[in-house]
């Protein structure tokens, strides 16, 4: 029997900004209780007033998923206070824009304990509440690079591997208990958030997602559809995420030569960067009042609204019985002909 979605409880990681807090937004627009995990209070508190205004509870969670145990006291504490955990979601991130040799060996290393470990801790933490109960969903944030690095992203690519791999274990492990406690994960396009303004670069130029680009609230609802649905073990969200990963499947030699031809310009807007940009590799961008990003980045104008392929994946089984209906009405007017 489904729980009704306006008694759930959730909790969401990197719901500052970006992503996790459009997801947050959309759990909230159902009436759940969310818990609000990130490091920035500025960014936190609006996350909360969004979920309250649109129909939600909310609860202020600051805590940086490096650290295992400020994971575990929020996790616990969102238990306490919310209620049972239902869902968890893994979103936080950071990472650096430049080329692998640029990059410092303690900053991939903070990228790699925010991006992936941040995803184990949180992971940890869900298990732990939601195994005694042998109820609940985990939703791991993944991405077209999770299975084809890009350049420039080197941290961040070998990061959504590892939670690529991470997922398969643990799910096949679940599966192996007969555990009622479900994961599954969602690749990303490239998406629509503040991150390209706070990131550490050191391009030339202005960071920017290689287009096609979507809205936040497209990798938000394709979340909360996880959530709702996490028997099947991965979603691919975009029409570009389908195509990347196909073309990485069936001429990988190919798309190396490809990205190294175009990876590099597709990724900068032509336009300088400013030295001195925010970065929230090491604190919180928005960690002084006023400074709130919000889910959407700087490029509204270029996003789209909506994923066609997502849409398609959600109603595949009516497209599958209209299809069979046409199919079947062709067949009998070929017949009775």
């Amino acid at each position: 029997m489904e729980q009704q979605v306006d008694q759930q409880v959730v909790v969401i990681t990197g719901a500052s900004g970006g992503i996790g807090r459009a997801t947050a937004r959309e759990f909230g627009a159902r009436g759940a209780k969310v818990g609000l995990i990130a490091r920035g209070e500025a960014g936190l508190r609006a996350a909360a007033g969004d979920v309250s205004a649109a129909g939600g509870e909310a609860l202020v969670l600051p805590a940086d998923v490096a650290d295992y145990e400020a994971v575990r006291d929020a996790g616990r504490r969102a238990e306490a206070e919310l209620g049972p955990v239902d869902v968890w979601v893994n979103v936080a991130f950071s990472s650096v824009f430049a080329q692998f040799t640029d990059i410092e060996p303690e900053e991939f290393k903070r990228v790699t304990e925010v991006s992936y470990l941040g995803f184990v801790h949180g992971t940890r933490v869900a298990l732990d509440l939601m195994i005694p109960r042998d109820k609940g969903v985990i939703v791991q944030t993944g991405s077209a690079l999770a299975k084809r690095g890009i350049p420039l992203q080197s941290a961040y690519c070998g990061a959504k591997h590892a939670v690529q791999g991470f997922h398969e274990s643990l799910r096949t492990e679940l599966l192996h208990r007969g555990s009622g406690v479900k994961t599954t994960i969602v690749h990303m396009p490239a998406v629509n958030t503040p991150q390209f303004e706070w990131l550490v670069s050191r391009l030339p130029e202005n960071a920017q997602p290689v287009p096609p680009i979507y809205q936040p609230e497209v990798a938000a609802r394709a979340l909360v559809y996880a959530a709702d649905h996490p028997g099947k073990r991965e979603y691919w969200v975009g029409g570009s995420t389908v195509g990347t990963l196909l073309a990485n499947k069936f001429v990988p030699g190919l798309l190396d030569r490809y990205l190294a031809r175009t990876g590099y310009g597709s990724q900068q807007t032509g336009e300088r960067r400013d030295p001195a940009q925010p970065s929230n590799l090491w604190k919180p961008a928005d960690q002084e009042p006023g400074h709130d990003y919000g889910a959407h980045g700087s490029f509204d104008d270029r996003s789209h609204p909506r994923s066609y392929q997502l849409w398609m994946v959600k109603h595949r089984r009516k497209l599958a019985v209209a299809g069979g209906t046409a199919l079947g009405l062709v067949g009998l007017r070929a017949m009775t002909r």
